[in-house]
């Protein structure tokens, strides 16, 4: 799978706007999780990376790309994906499947303004968040139903 053009383009004229550098690992880390068919771990990078090239080095360029809101990382995997949404943005949600590991990051339109609403009730100065929803995906689910032990309305 080749990297999104779209991404990297972005991230070139992001730094250039923004004066940053686009040094050449930063540039190496971001195209090898846009071709990733699933989020990547720093040391899954690290392999794809030229030979010689150092922990510390991917894990500036990942923090970099992280606060740039171009990758997310699921914690819970310690793992980096590529944003999908198109822009950069302070916060994620992602279902991940507890079967064959797959991540799809989604977008719950309501949950930032939920998320600040219940933020400033608190008087907490929300700066981002993700959320990380488990279950099982299309593929493992496949000729299975959903029971459901009690009545509500809303959709699963």
């Amino acid at each position: 799978m080749a990297p999104s053009p779209t991404l990297i383009e972005e991230a070139k004229a992001h730094c250039e706007a923004t004066g940053s550098r686009l040094t050449a690992p930063r540039e190496r880390v971001l195209a090898i999780i846009a071709k990733a068919a699933k989020p990547l771990g720093a040391y899954d990078i690290i392999e794809q990376m030229p030979p010689g090239t150092k922990p510390p080095t991917v894990y500036r360029a990942l923090g970099f790309w992280e606060q740039e809101g171009f990758l997310h990382r699921i914690s819970s995997l310690n793992v980096y994906s590529a944003c999908k949404a198109g822009h950069r943005h302070s916060g994620g949600q992602f279902l991940i499947c507890n079967n064959c590991g797959s991540v799809t990051e989604t977008h719950i339109c309501d949950t930032p303004k939920d998320f600040s609403t219940e933020a400033k009730k608190k008087n907490f100065q929300l700066d981002g968040w993700f959320l990380e929803l488990r279950g099982l995906c299309s593929n493992c689910t496949e000729g299975k139903t959903h029971a459901h032990s009690h009545n509500c309305d809303h959709h699963h």
